[in-house]
């Protein structure tokens, strides 16, 4: 397959997190199959290596670093091993996040809102920071780069009995519009992705429940939740030089939900 110029991630180095499953995975995959070295990260290696060999066996490059993403620690570790590495980082998708908690507002502990308070935002934040400062570093060489936060349609509109998670969803999409503002100087882009219900093992508590799915698709302008692979295409144009002067947006992939 020949690759549009516009789009070829040919020698660029990306850093997916949750990659080891679902959309992380899908993400990772499209962005190898387009050119990049894939670094995939989640909290288990066995996970990851599948992907990673899925990604090699089609001829692609990727590799795995294990990092929680709720572990500043390990997210420092993690950089520092892609500097000594790779020597730069070009692209970021902060796409790992957690749910613990499925309840009413008045029930929700404190555990349930600093684990996912952690992992899907605070993770994010230095996730993005540590990446930006390797890209400014190297902007003379390779001309910046590109940072894609998955956030959700939660954020949005929260959904019932997901308060906590809808929360921090909001947060990431404010965090892209924050980062963007001051990262644009370096030519470094900050956008984010808003998925609808997609058919992933982390949505499974919805879309295995028959009760609630004849509620749910009706409220789909497509009549169907998304494939991982649904999501992918959008995060590949927010990386690529074809969304060159795109930044602090957020794109919605929902089958019309929030239209």
């Amino acid at each position: 397959m020949e690759i549009p110029a516009m789009f070829d991630l040919t020698g660029k180095v990306a850093l997916v997190s949750g990659a080891s499953r679902g959309i992380g995975a899908a993400i990772a995959q499209i962005l190898a199959e387009f050119g990049a070295h894939v670094i995939l990260t989640s909290r288990r290696e066995e996970n990851l290596k599948e992907v990673e060999t899925l990604i090699k066996n089609s001829g692609n490059q990727a590799s795995c670093m294990v990092c929680h993403n709720g572990d500043l620690a390990q997210i420092k570790e993690l950089f520092e091993t892609i500097r000594t590495t790779h020597g730069r980082l070009d692209i970021l998708v902060n796409n790992a996040a957690t749910n613990p908690f499925y309840g009413s507002v008045l029930e929700a502990d404190e555990a349930a809102w600093e684990k996912t308070l952690d992992v899907n935002l605070k993770g994010p934040f230095f996730m993005s920071q540590h990446a930006a400062r390797l890209m400014r570093e190297k902007r003379a060489l390779h001309g910046g780069g590109s940072i894609v936060n998955v956030s959700s349609i939660n954020g949005r509109i929260p959904m019932h009995k997901q308060s906590i998670y809808s929360i921090t969803k909001a947060g990431l999409i404010s965090m892209t519009q924050a980062f963007a503002k001051e990262l644009g100087c370096d030519n470094i882009r900050v956008n984010a992705l808003l998925p609808g219900l997609t058919d992933t093992k982390f949505a499974s508590a919805v879309t295995q429940n028959e009760k609630l799915m004849k509620d749910v698709l009706p409220q789909i302008p497509l009549g169907r939740i998304a494939q991982p692979s649904e999501m992918s295409g959008m995060v590949l144009f927010l990386v690529s030089d074809a969304a060159s002067y795109v930044t602090g947006s957020t794109f919605t992939v929902d089958g019309g939900v929030l239209a």
